[in-house]
C-alpha cells in the first residue's frame, strides 16, 4: 500500500516577484499549462497509490482545494497547518494521519513545486525505492548532477544496496561553487531530491529516537484535529508546541537506515529563476521570454511580463521579472540572491513578499487596480455558483459596476439582478452579500470610499467556506 504525501508548505522566495507568501510557486504556471501542484497530483497517474495527502498551510486551503477540483483529484485528504513548523512535522502528521486509516502503509513524500519530465522514470524509481522501504529502509532519491549547483544540498552514495540504491555515505549541506565543481567531478555525489519513501511506523520510530518532543506535539495536534467539509485542521494550540525542523536535520542524517535511489527522470526543482531558464524553451539567442517581452541583441536571458511591455536591448545573462507591483532584474550568477531581497522587503515593514495585486479568495479573485488616501478601485471576479459572505463594513461604502456576467445581489433584505452595465451602490453600514448565478465568470469594478479601506474590516454574518 502506497500512500502519496504531497508537502505544500513552501513560500518559494527565490522566486520572488511571482511568488509570495499568499501565493507561492507551487500554485503558479511555471512549466507549463497546468500549476506546479497540479503537475505533482497527475504524476501519480500510473502508480498503484491510493489517493494522496496533500499538507499545506491553512492560508492556502482555497487556492489548493480549487487547483485540485480542476483536475479532477478525487479523494485528496487535505491536512492543514497552523503554522510552519518546515518538513519533518509535516511529514509526521501525514505519517500518524495515514496510520489511523490504514495499516502501516509505505509513504511517497514529494514536494509540491517539482518539475519530473519523464513518468516512466520516476514510476521505476518509486518502484525500487518502495523495496528497499519495505525492508524498513528510509529511502531518499538522488539526482545525478548536471552542473556545480549551488542551491541543493548533496549525498554521497555509499556500498550497493542490491541492484536498485545504495547506503548513504553522508549528506553535505548546499556547497559554495568550487566545493560543488569537486562533487560534480567525484562522480559519487548526488543532488538530494528532498523525496523519500519509507513506512509510517519507520519514520515515526526515527523520530521517537531523535526529536521525541516533535512526535508528541504533532501526536497531540493530528489526534485533536477538527475535520469539515473540505479540510482537516490541525490543532493550533497543540502544533505550537512543535520544535521546528526539516527531514534532513531531523531523521535522514541522524538514521542508521538511509538509503538512495538514483533517479534520472528531468528533475529540477525550480529553486531559482536560473533553474527555470535551464529547464525551460529557449529561443535562438538562447532567451526565455514569456509576455509581452521585446528583445533586440540580447541574449541568455529569462524575462517575464505581467502586466506591460518589458523591453532589453544589449543585455545578456540577466533575470527581468515585471508584476504589477514590483520588477525584479537579476544577474543569473547571483539568482540565488532574491531571497535576500525578500528578507530586505520584510525588514522594510513592505507588503511586497505577501502578495500581489491580484488576490484569490474561494470565491474567485480580486485585484486592486487603483487605490487612494480614501479611495480604492477593484476589479472582483466571483467564479460560476459562488457567493461572497454576508457582510458589512463599518468604515467604507462600495459602488458596483456589473461589465460581465450576472450579478444576485442582497442588500438587507432585498435581493436584486444585476446584468451588464448595471450598477448599484452599498452604504456604509449596509449588510450586503454578492452572488454569481450565471455559468460564466462575473466581472465587477468596485469603487469602495471611506475612511478605512482595509480588508480587516469585514464583520461576516453568513460564510458557505466557514470563515464567519
Amino acid at each position: 500500500m502506497l500512500v502519496p504525501v504531497i508537502l505544500s508548505g513552501g513560500s518559494g522566495s527565490r522566486l520572488w516577484p511571482l511568488s509570495r507568501e499568499y501565493y507561492p510557486k507551487q500554485f503558479q504556471t511555471l512549466v507549463s499549462e497546468k500549476t506546479m501542484l497540479q503537475e505533482t497530483v497527475k504524476r501519480l497517474d500510473g502508480l498503484d497509490a491510493e489517493s494522496p495527502i496533500l499538507v499545506c498551510n491553512k492560508e492556502h486551503r482555497f487556492i489548493a482545494a480549487e487547483q485540485l477540483r480542476r483536475v479532477r483529484a478525487e479523494g485528496v485528504t487535505i491536512l492543514l497547518e497552523p503554522s510552519s513548523r518546515n518538513t519533518a512535522p509535516a511529514i509526521a502528521l501525514a505519517a500518524l494521519h495515514a496510520q489511523r486509516t490504514r495499516t502501516d502503509p509505505l509513504l511517497l513524500i514529494l514536494a509540491a513545486d517539482h518539475v519530473i519530465r519523464e513518468q516512466a522514470a520516476f514510476r521505476q524509481a518509486v518502484e525500487n525505492a518502495s523495496i528497499l522501504a519495505e525492508q524498513n529502509r528510509l529511502v531518499t532519491f538522488g539526482i545525478a548532477p548536471t552542473r556545480p549547483e549551488t542551491g541543493y544540498g548533496y549525498i554521497k552514495k555509499g556500498a550497493p544496496l542490491g541492484p536498485n540504491g545504495f547506503e548513504v555515505a553522508g549528506f553535505e549541506e548546499k556547497p559554495d561553487r568550487e566545493k560543488a565543481k569537486g562533487f560534480l567531478a567525484r562522480g559519487d555525489y548526488f543532488w538530494n531530491s528532498g523525496m523519500f519513501v519509507f513506512r509510517a511506523s519507520a519514520y515515526l520510530e526515527e523520530l521517537k529516537n531523535h526529536e521525541p518532543a516533535m512526535l508528541e506535539a504533532c501526536t497531540q495536534a493530528i489526534g485533536s484535529a477538527q475535520s469539515d467539509k473540505d479540510f482537516l485542521w490541525i490543532n493550533e494550540e497543540a502544533f505550537a508546541l512543535c520544535p521546528s525542523n526539516s527531514v534532513d536535520y531531523a531523521v535522514m542524517e541522524r538514521t542508521s537506515s538511509a538509503a538512495v535511489v538514483p533517479l534520472d527522470a528531468g528533475w529540477d526543482d525550480i529553486g531559482s529563476w536560473s533553474a527555470l531558464w535551464e529547464v525551460k524553451g529557449k529561443d535562438d539567442a538562447g532567451n526565455v521570454l514569456q509576455g509581452d517581452v521585446l528583445t533586440i541583441g540580447s541574449k541568455n536571458c529569462l524575462v517575464r511580463s505581467e502586466s506591460r511591455l518589458v523591453a532589453l536591448a544589449g543585455i545578456e545573462d540577466l533575470i527581468v521579472v515585471e508584476t504589477a507591483d514590483a520588477v525584479l532584474i537579476a544577474d543569473k550568477k547571483s539568482d540565488q540572491r532574491v531571497k535576500e531581497i525578500v528578507e530586505a522587503i520584510k525588514a522594510g515593514g513592505r507588503e511586497e513578499h505577501l502578495t500581489h495585486r491580484r488576490v484569490y479568495r474561494p470565491w474567485g479573485h480580486y485585484e486592486s487596480i487603483d487605490f487612494g488616501v480614501r479611495d480604492q478601485v477593484k476589479r472582483i471576479t466571483v467564479n460560476p455558483g459562488a457567493r461572497l459572505s454576508v457582510q458589512m463594513h463599518h468604515h467604507r461604502a462600495e459602488h458596483w459596476v456589473v461589465v460581465r456576467g450576472t450579478a444576485k445581489i442582497q442588500k438587507g433584505d432585498d435581493i436584486t439582478i444585476l446584468s451588464e452595465n448595471q450598477s448599484t451602490y452599498i452604504p456604509l453600514g449596509e449588510v450586503h452579500a454578492l452572488e454569481n448565478p450565471g455559468k460564466i465568470p462575473l466581472e465587477i469594478i468596485e469603487v469602495q470610499t471611506g475612511s478605512y479601506l482595509g480588508e480587516d474590516d469585514i464583520v461576516r454574518f453568513d460564510d458557505r467556506y466557514g470563515r464567519s
